[in-house]
């Protein structure tokens, strides 16, 4: 199993729109280090969904329910998309400010390269910030 971080913007896409529709293809990735991150995803991988923009916090958890296929909004061969379906949400959303300070965080993808929309964790890291996200304050 691998382990992901997906970006949205609240406005765009938000998790509460992502629970609510139940199922989305993961589309409009225009990088192709986000991209190739997109092909490498395997049906049943785990995915942290992170706001944003606004909020900047980890908010859930998801997973890859259909590997990658050509992206349906555009006929550019190059771009991809992956199905994702939410499993849960997180006690208390993980904010950025909380991942910067984290020892034990501080070589994600996140903090390195923060323009990054999608992005591999290693299996650590995505435990680190699941953990985190258990705990009620």
């Amino acid at each position: 199993m691998n382990y992901w971080l997906v970006k949205s913007e609240p406005v765009k896409y938000s998790w509460d729109k992502f629970n609510k529709d139940g199922r989305t293809f993961w589309d409009g990735v225009r990088n192709f280090q986000a991209r190739n991150n997109l092909r490498d995803m395997k049906e049943g991988d785990l995915v942290l969904f992170y706001h944003s923009n606004e909020g900047k916090a980890v908010v859930g958890v998801a997973k890859v329910v259909k590997e990658h296929y050509q992206d349906p909004t555009t006929e550019d061969p190059n771009w991809l998309v992956v199905d994702l379906a939410p499993i849960e949400t997180l006690k208390t959303p993980v904010t950025l400010e909380q991942i910067k300070k984290d020892e034990r965080l501080q070589n994600i993808g996140l903090v390195k390269q923060g323009r990054l929309s999608v992005m591999s964790l290693k299996p650590e890291e995505f435990d680190r910030i699941v953990e985190l996200g258990s705990n009620v304050s």
